[in-house]
């Protein structure tokens, strides 16, 4: 056997470690992948007085805190988790994300 088949036999061997850990992993968590989260996504937000709250009819319009353009944010049990673009995908509306939080930093505001 080459130097070459033996350093592909290993990196086979490698790769097949590390999808095998994969799919462990998989399965020790898998009582946690049927757990319901509760998804959100933020448009914007606005404070109203209750006299003006009272007052809204079909038509009025609630003035919200962002920008036209800018990314809405999707919440995950109240956790800012991604930013994105909305779309409409036959007929009904959806959403593009452009940006993920990472891990990290979502573990970080936990804390």
């Amino acid at each position: 056997m080459t130097s070459k088949e033996s350093n592909s036999e290993e990196q086979q061997q490698e790769q097949g470690a590390e999808g095998g850990t994969e799919q462990r992993e998989l399965r020790e968590l898998g009582f946690l992948l049927d757990v319901p989260l509760q998804v959100s996504v933020e448009l914007g937000r606005s404070r109203v007085l209750i006299k003006d709250l009272l007052q809204m009819r079909e038509g009025s319009v609630v003035e919200l805190d962002k920008l036209a353009g800018e990314p809405l944010e999707v919440y995950v049990n109240s956790h800012l988790i991604a930013r994105g673009e909305a779309v409409v995908v036959d007929d009904k509306v959806g959403l593009r994300l452009t940006d993920v939080v990472s891990p990290s930093e979502r573990l970080e505001k936990l804390k």
